[in-house]
Order: structure tokens, then sequence, then C-alpha cells
């Protein structure tokens, strides 16, 4: 009995030892969820080319096709110029990190894009009020670059907001899109992204709500962008379930009014 008791005590002292040693360095940060950095599209997801909806101006999915080509260029933005960056942060929320110093942890790993490999490298550093985040990419072998800092920012503590920087390339490794986001702490309800390249499309952007808008709508996008010509608003509302929606652009329909379509794409008048 005595040695047993003994082999316990052991035992008992042997595992507070190791969970001491476990969290001597803290709990690592916890990641902004994934919606902070991807604005949902899949509502207005067109094969049409920007001179193929033009040709069909007056068919019968006019609205939803306008709305459709002007969110296709942001689309466009993320997934071909910033895949790789998105799809490595996206990755890092299966990882496990390791401490690096005091209030900073590292993940390290692998990702492919198009069957291309590429190293990340994710700091996170507690702050005072938030979280900064450091992403930084290397690719090897033919075509490689060394490693860079392909985007950055902040979250929030209780993960209800924050903001990231993405520069453009290793090439060009300047600011092409900054993203603002705030959200309940588990959802993601607001995301902006700012084009800030200093080209025409300098100052564009798309602000993305998932809350109602009216009785009918629970989506929207507000939209400032260029045209080939200059710049122009618009807004876009439209139910995520049932996929019927509105769009509003006077440089484009020469009005203020709402133009509808239904749950099938098809244009109708607004009620």
């Amino acid at each position: 009995m005595k040695k047993y008791f003994t082999l316990l005590l052991l035992t008992v002292f042997l595992a507070s030892l190791l969970t001491g040693c476990k969290n001597k360095h803290g709990d690592p940060p916890l990641l902004p969820p994934q919606e902070s950095m991807i604005i949902d599209f899949t509502n207005f997801e067109s094969g049409k080319k920007s001179a193929d909806f033009l040709a069909q101006k007056g068919v019968n999915d006019y609205n939803w096709g306008f709305s459709a080509l002007v969110a296709g260029y942001w689309r466009a933005v993320i997934f071909t110029t910033l895949a790789v960056p998105v799809a490595s942060f996206d990755l890092a929320l299966d990882q496990d990190p390791v401490w690096v110093e005091k209030n900073t942890w590292q993940w390290s790993y692998d990702v492919t894009v198009l069957s291309v490999k590429f190293k990340a490298r994710l700091v996170g550093q507690i702050r005072s009020t938030d979280v900064l985040w450091k992403m930084y990419i290397t690719r090897e072998g033919t075509g490689g670059f060394a490693e860079f800092l392909w985007f950055e920012g902040t979250s929030n503590l209780d993960r209800k907001g924050g903001s990231w920087t993405l520069n453009y390339s290793s090439a060009d490794p300047t600011p092409v899109l900054t993203v603002t986001w705030t959200g309940d702490g588990t959802k993601v309800t607001y995301v902006k992204y700012t084009y800030v390249k200093n080209d025409s499309f300098k100052n564009s952007y798309i602000e993305y709500k998932t809350t109602a808008t009216s009785p009918s709508f629970d989506s929207s996008y507000n939209i400032y962008y260029y045209n080939g010509s200059e710049f122009s608003s618009m807004n876009v509302e439209w139910s995520s379930t049932n996929h019927n929606g509105r769009v509003k652009c006077q440089a484009f329909y020469s009005d203020t009014n709402w133009h509808c379509w239904d749950q099938n794409h098809v244009d109708i008048t607004c009620p």
C-alpha cells in the first residue's frame, strides 16, 4: 500500500510538473477568423467577360449580371494576385504554434497553391489590447524568392475586429489592399477591401455586410469602383438563402432607383 501511495504521489507530481512546463509561456493568441480576409462572392460567380456582358444589354439577367461583373473584379484580386497569402492564412488555422519569445508565437508550415509549394511563417505577438500578425512567405527552386512579408495586421483580443495590409508580390512588396473587419467574436459580419496600390484603381473599395438591410435581404455590398474612365458608386442587396436581390447605381442606370432580380437571377420589377 505504501509503495502504491508513493507511486501515486509521484504520478501526480510529474503530471503537475508537465502541466506547469506546458503553460509557463501562457496560451498562444487565437487566430482571427478566416472570414476576416475573404468576402463571400458565391452569390455572384459569373463566367461573363466585360465585353460579353455589355453586348447583351437588355437580357433578362441584366441586373444580377451587372452586380456580378463589378463584384467579380474584387473576387479576381483575391483569387489571383493574393491567392498565396490567403491560402497560407487559411492553412494556419490547422497548425500548432510554437513559442518564440515573450508573448510571441510562430506557425511554420508548407502550403501548395496551383501545384507550387511555398513555405509560410506566421508570427503572432500578443500586445496590451491586440495581437500583431505578420505572415512571411518563401518560395524555393525555379522562380523562387527569398522570404518576405506578404501581409500583416492586427486583431482585437476578443476577436471582434481587426485589419490586414496585403503586399503585392515578392518583386513589388508594396501595399495593394487593406482589409478592415468586425464581428461578434465568432462570426465576421463586416469586411471592407480598399485598393491602395498607386494606379488607376487606387481608393476603390468594396464593403460587405451580413446584417439585415430590409425584411427581404440579409447581405449587401457597397462598392466604389473604377470603370475605366471614372469612379462610380453602387449598392447591392440580396438574400443569402433565396438569392434574389437588387442593385442601385446612378452612373450605370441613369437613375437612383433599385433594379431587382428573382431567385433565378431573372430581372423583375422591384416591389
